[in-house]
């Protein structure tokens, strides 16, 4: 068995991970959460909060998984939101094309239908599964579509991010934040698209998790105020032109920012904290990446973007995290909509004589002529350039209709008035993390299988240990009596509710020799056990043993629940904590 396989058979018997509707045959792209893999993304997410919302402070919303149409066609996921699709003439079976072809042609994922249908045509691609004929590529839009309401009701979707909700909701952020930038929200929830061959395990899923901040910046001013954290920290940044070269550079992220790298410090800080937290939550610093979109697959809206991507043994850099520079795209699609304008004031620090172009429609005119559609006429009208209303016929769009009007009722000229601030859009700033992912990479580098010394009259014995980080661990102390008997499973059952007082998950285990639960727990990751024996009887102590070192102390049983909390959080040093056996 390779990594993958090693750490999916051991997660599907730990109870980390299981296959959906198993009972049923399952299906593609769905895995559910036993009772301690739900606990180590729970504790994932938790370190993601800490990471947002207490230390940066962007506080967290929880909008609907489903969103109206009009959402969606604002976010441009109902034109644009789609995979090539083709299938099997003879099975059904369904494919990405442009995975089809990705070996045989570069930049495959910017190909359109019939250069994939020419290029699949002319190599002779078949059925991977049948070797039957391919029909022809369309676009699948990936989006799980629904009704809201009962019959026909209203088009909805279930979401594709989670960031939709977020810029829906910039009104009222703004005036909690009391209309001051930067501000910025955060929202951990579900996510769904309808993937067309979900084949990489917990990799790429039809309902996944994310984790996402929108954090609304001053389009003019994208210094960060503490910037010197991460400004000498070195990380491995695969550039545009790197990539070019085929190799990463180990950078300082102030140097990336002075050479032009990095679009500008707040950027460049959110990708020193996305690596701090990856790093915090188990990530090797040496399998972790930044990989910059190169200029021809950058989103038409981005100033800069780069992924965070992680080394995997099976399926090579997997990006977790999208790291953004949205501009204000998203505010200005969607105040385009729904009509509605999305900006904030800014107050200047002192006033200024500023020259505005005004635009004047007579409303008096207006209303007769156009009736219910005058103030969507006017509005128009005041969107427009002085070139547009210097014509003799003045066309304007509302809705899908072509109106015209006539220019004698339109006034317009340059003002110059006495301004205290103005209204802004706001830049966004946009780190997305797809935790599943985090979740598997986080498995798979934690997994360890090693030699450890046997008796004296037995060989050397192998141990797989799951070497999570101390705060990530799913349980973080087994309570172990020496045998099964009354006179230690009541100290042990003591000193296991002293331990759940302080908040820490605890196990209990009398089942098996001490050494096979010594084993069980090493597999899922507990970082320490404590045994409870015949010297807890006669003075009181216990032995605590480390998951990594296997080397055990002897510590008083009071006070254990302290000792253990110091160990887990806050970096106690082991052979200090007590006596050294």
């Amino acid at each position: 068995m390779d990594r993958y396989e090693q750490v999916i058979e051991l997660a599907k018997r730990r109870g980390f991970l299981w296959n959906s509707f198993e009972i049923y045959g399952g299906t593609a792209g769905f895995y559910d959460y036993g009772p301690l893999g739900s606990t180590l993304k729970r504790r994932i997410e938790q370190i993601w909060r800490d990471t947002y919302v207490i230390r940066e402070g962007y506080m967290e919303i929880e909008a609907p998984t489903i969103g109206i149409e009009e959402v969606f066609i604002a976010s441009g996921h109902v034109g644009g939101f789609s995979d090539p699709l083709c299938e099997c003439k003879n099975c059904g079976e369904a494919f990405r094309a442009d995975h089809l072809v990705d070996k045989i042609v570069a930049c495959a994922d910017g190909l359109g239908t019939r250069e994939l249908d020419m290029v699949i045509k002319e190599n002779s691609i078949s059925c991977p599964e049948c070797q039957g004929e391919l029909g022809e590529t369309y676009e699948f839009n990936l989006m799980f579509k629904t009704n809201i309401g009962p019959g026909s009701g209203r088009q909805g979707y279930m979401r594709p991010e989670t960031a939709q909700g977020m810029f829906v909701d910039f009104l009222r952020l703004a005036r909690f934040y009391r209309d001051k930038l930067p501000f910025g929200a955060t929202q951990i929830g579900k996510s769904y698209r309808n993937e067309i061959s979900p084949r990489q395990g917990v990799i790429r899923l039809r309902e996944f998790t994310q984790a996402e901040a929108e954090i609304f910046i001053d389009p003019n001013d994208k210094k960060h105020p503490n910037f010197h954290r991460f400004a000498d920290n070195v990380l491995n940044l695969y550039s545009d032109e790197a990539q070019q070269r085929g190799t990463a550079d180990q950078m300082r992220l102030d140097e990336a920012v002075e050479k032009g790298i990095i679009a500008h410090e707040f950027l460049a800080y959110q990708i020193g904290l996305t690596n701090h937290f990856l790093q915090r939550i188990g990530i090797a610093g040496d399998k972790l990446r930044f990989r910059q979109h190169k200029k021809d697959e950058m989103a038409h809206y981005a100033i800069d973007c780069w992924d965070a991507e992680i080394e995997t043994e099976r399926f090579g850099w997997v990006e977790v995290v999208g790291i953004a520079d949205r501009t204000d795209y998203d505010l200005k699609a969607h105040a385009a909509v729904s009509k509605t304008e999305l900006s904030i004031y800014k107050e200047y620090s002192e006033p200024r004589m500023v020259t505005r172009f005004v635009v004047k429609p007579d409303m008096g005119k207006l209303g007769p002529l156009f009736k219910g559609k005058a103030k969507d006429v006017a509005e128009a009208l005041k969107a427009m350039s002085r070139e547009e209303l210097e014509k003799d016929n003045i066309t304007v769009m509302v809705g899908e209709e072509a109106l015209t009007v006539p220019n004698d009722i339109v006034e317009f000229a340059e003002e110059t008035v006495k301004c205290s601030g103005e209204n802004i859009i706001p830049h966004v700033i946009e780190p997305s993390y797809g935790i599943d992912r985090i979740f598997y990479s986080t498995m798979e580098h934690a997994f360890a299988e090693e030699k450890v010394a046997g008796k004296e009259d037995t060989e050397d014995e192998s141990r797989i240990v799951m070497r999570f980080r101390k705060e990530v661990a799913p349980v973080q102390v087994a309570v172990l009596p020496l045998l099964t008997r009354e006179e230690l499973i009541t100290p042990a059952k003591s000193i296991e509710a002293s331990i759940r007082q302080k908040g820490l998950l605890v196990s209990y285990d009398d089942s098996g020799t001490i050494g096979r639960r010594y084993r069980r727990n090493d597999e899922i990751g507990t970082p320490y056990s404590v045994t409870i024996d015949y010297d807890t009887l006669e003075d009181n102590t216990v032995t605590i043993r480390d998951r990594d070192s296997m080397k055990q102390i002897r510590a008083h049983a009071d006070g254990i629940a302290d000792l253990l909390y110091e160990l887990i959080y806050m970096e106690k040093d082991f052979k200090s904590a007590g006596k050294v056996l």
